[in-house]
């Protein structure tokens, strides 16, 4: 009898180890099953986690102008009507590039807002209003002795800076494509060297020359070509390599300078100006109509409302300063 109950609990021990097994296994299956779903979820809807977001941009250039169209977005639309630049009185503010295009056009908007400023650039040119502005010429990004030369002065000349603005960029016109046998390794290499390095090297040395204290604001100027995400949506054929490789390795400059810099209280803020119509873009002038291009000055008070918006709780965000959304990277 003794043993006929063994029998039995050792068989009932058994059961409970298999079912316990299959249990287990059930569950590993349905958790797996689970985390491919969500993957594929997310894969099939791409961007659209973005765009049903509303705290991010709509990739589709297009899209985004009509939504801010039937939305009667003021900000987007006519950003003169909600400007505010009134934090820029008094402050001391440096714009690289800004001799000409969007960089000129940031350079006088905030002069008009009360600002000291000054900027850098190669040539400031016979028309450029020296009277008004500090021109430090001779300054090129892809050079350190003349950025490392540039920021000694300034601390000499006129101390800290309250905001920089890293505006000089470079745009290869031509377009790029391995199927066609267009690369330009040396363009590409010169585009990333301008707007990835460019910025890194103004920053650094204004910071070793001690013009970047506590509570100041760099902001880099950027654009939504450096988006991987967008570029399902707005390249599907691929292409324009150096262009896009550039502003990407901007982005993520950007988003290590800001996590090493916020110990210093310091803000790094990424900004996409939006769609403006200058020479840089002129290859794309068929469609600033369509995808609601704007003139350069109000390029300029999109950047300078955006980056009197941020503080340090948004020290390396992708701003798109179109709508004031985020733009995923």
């Amino acid at each position: 009898a003794d043993g006929g109950r063994d029998s039995a609990r050792r068989r009932s021990m058994q059961w409970s180890v298999l079912l316990f097994s299959v249990v287990g296994a059930l569950s590993f299956v349905t958790d797996a099953l689970l985390v491919a779903s969500s993957r594929s979820r997310q894969r099939r809807m791409g961007n659209a986690l973005f765009a049903g977001s509303s705290d991010y941009s709509i990739a589709d250039q297009q899209a985004r102008f009509a939504q801010a169209k039937a939305e009667k977005d003021e900000r987007y639309l006519e950003i003169e009507k909600v400007f505010d630049g009134a934090y820029l009185a008094g402050k001391k503010v440096v714009v690289t590039g800004g001799n000409r295009g969007l960089g000129f056009e940031i350079t006088k908007r905030a002069k008009d807002c009360g600002a000291d400023v000054s900027i850098t650039c190669r040539s400031a040119g016979a028309d450029f209003p020296k009277e008004d502005v500090k021109a430090y010429e001779g300054v090129d990004v892809t050079e350190l002795p003349s950025v490392e030369a540039f920021a000694k002065t300034f601390v000499e000349d006129q101390g800290a800076v309250d905001v920089l603005i890293n505006n000089a960029g470079y745009f290869y016109g031509p377009e790029e494509k391995v199927l066609d046998d267009t690369l330009n390794f040396e363009e590409e290499i010169k585009q990333i060297d301008v707007c990835a390095l460019g910025p890194l090297r103004v920053t650094s040395e204004l910071l070793k020359a001690g013009a970047l204290k506590e509570g100041a604001k760099v902001v880099i100027i950027t654009s939504q070509a450096g988006s991987v995400e967008w570029r399902f949506t707005q390249n599907p054929a691929g292409g324009d390599y150096g262009h896009h490789m550039s502003r990407a390795a901007c982005n993520i400059m950007g988003a290590l300078l800001s996590q090493e810099l916020k110990a210093k209280n310091i803000t790094v803020l990424l900004l996409h100006p939006g769609f403006n119509k200058t020479t840089m873009t002129k290859k794309y002038e068929h469609i600033w109509e369509i995808e609601g291009a704007v003139e350069p000055w109000q390029g300029a008070m999109r950047v300078l409302h955006e980056t009197g918006l941020h503080g340090i709780d948004d020290s390396g965000k992708f701003f798109n300063c179109e709508d004031g959304n985020l733009i995923p990277w």
